[in-house]
């Protein structure tokens, strides 16, 4: 790859992920695509597509692009390499009015942690700290992922 990747497309496609959607980087190009497993599936069958709406044609021959090309491709980390639950940890952890930490700690206890957690930030007035802090462990992910394809990144 010429140009070198901006870590900011990676933390980008990462924050934004779909269940049953993949997120690849093109290392020759650069370019980040974002392709359903049912068009993966359906580009390997090389069932024809002509019939299908101009939109699904196109998500078609990107999901062929990949199959065909693969070993141009590398999935971007998933939100199973993102463990969010220790983001939202290490954040309360790293908070230093010890009784918002130990708010925080509490509400990241059992189901529903995620939604406790996000109205416990908000009405704590810690929206900005919090977004800043998970964008920084993100672009950490995302640098470690680059090493590790060898990527070249800015």
């Amino acid at each position: 790859m010429k140009a070198k990747l901006k870590i900011e497309d990676i933390v980008e496609h990462m924050e934004f992920q779909i269940d049953e959607w993949r997120n690849l980087l093109n290392i020759k190009t650069g370019k980040v695509v974002s392709v359903s497993s049912d068009e993966l599936a359906a580009a390997e069958d090389e069932e024809p597509f002509d019939h299908l709406p101009q939109w699904q044609q196109e998500q078609r021959m990107e999901a062929m692009e990949v199959v065909e090309n693969f070993e141009d491709y590398r999935e971007l980390p998933t939100k199973f390499d993102i463990n969010e639950y220790d983001i939202m940890e290490d954040f309360c952890l790293s908070t230093s009015n010890e009784e918002q930490k130990n708010n925080l700690l509490g509400t990241i206890r059992g189901s529903g942690a995620f939604r406790r957690f996000k109205d416990t930030i908000a009405e704590c007035g810690l929206n900005d700290q919090w977004y800043s802090f998970r964008t920084e462990k993100f672009k950490q992910i995302a640098i470690e992922w680059c090493r590790d394809n060898e990527i070249s990144y800015v």
